[in-house]
């Protein structure tokens, strides 16, 4: 086969960009699917770890129980039993959760790479010296991903799991919880904070192109507290203390934002005044 011939970006058409990136999404989609067919065939593992916050021994449980009681607090987030049932409903409902979960867990494992194209892509059109600044990008923005999918995992899942397993409205109706839902809550949850602990990432590089700068993020904290316990709200149990706990982290990723946003306008503003010197 033909080595593809590598182009200066400059001289590069819209046609052949378009080429360039279907390359990179082809490769990023190869990737997946290699990583989700490994979590295929190791389906005990994947599925031992996703039955992880159901049982109650889950350290989630252990150590949110020990919190409370030494805060002389109630109960409630001591998991002591299994209230519910996991359930197929479907003809191929097993099947279907076990290509899904492959899939999610692929996307998962291969996001470095799926970076790494992406890096491929928008590198050339960056100066040497954005090059130089933005080297760890990759190891950052996956370590960032990463932590999101385990906070989501290890705090997000087990305390919906604990509340809307638990929860009735009548002691006449047994929960009985379908396996897609199961599967749909602990994927969402793990891959929804994976992306929200991105939001540095995101903000340094809505600096870089001006969008925005500390001063606007400073002036809008108070907005941005308020979504932050919307977005709280929505993705844990109706309850304080778990809006609390998923709220902290992501209220301190906003901070370190504000602080990406101004080391990012510092050096911009230290390159124009040297360019103005000369």
């Amino acid at each position: 086969m033909a080595k593809r011939e590598v182009k200066n970006p400059e001289e590069m058409s819209f046609l052949d960009h378009l080429e360039d990136l279907r390359w990179h999404l082809i490769r990023s989609t190869l990737a997946i699917v290699i990583a989700g067919a490994v979590a295929f065939i190791a389906k005990d593992f994947i599925f031992g770890i996703l039955f992880g916050p159901k049982d109650p021994n889950f350290i989630t449980y252990r150590v949110l129980c020990n919190i409370a009681s030494s805060m002389g607090m109630d109960e409630s987030f001591c998991f002591t039993e299994i209230p519910f049932r996991i359930q197929s409903r479907q003809m191929a409902g097993q099947f279907s959760a076990h290509i899904w979960t492959s899939i999610t867990a692929g996307f998962i494992v291969a996001f470095p790479y799926v970076l790494y194209e992406f890096w491929r892509f928008i590198s050339p059109a960056l100066h040497a010296n954005e090059k130089k600044a933005s080297k760890g990008f990759i190891f950052i923005a996956s370590f960032l991903f990463f932590l999101g999918v385990l906070f989501g995992y290890y705090v997000i899942s087990p305390l919906s799991i604990n509340f809307l397993g638990t929860y009735q409205v009548s002691e006449e109706v047994f929960n009985d919880i379908d396996l897609s839902s199961y599967f749909g809550l602990v994927r969402a949850s793990s891959l929804a904070c994976g992306v929200i602990f991105e939001l540095p990432i995101i903000m340094f590089l809505l600096t870089k192109i001006g969008l925005v700068t500390p001063e606007i993020l400073r002036k809008y904290r108070k907005f941005a507290l308020v979504g932050i316990l919307i977005i709280s709200a929505l993705i844990t149990p109706p309850d304080i203390a778990s809006q609390i706990i998923v709220a902290i982290p992501v209220m301190i990723l906003y901070e370190v934002s504000i602080y990406i946003s101004a080391f990012v306008i510092r050096k911009e503003r230290k390159k124009e005044k040297s360019i103005a010197k000369k």
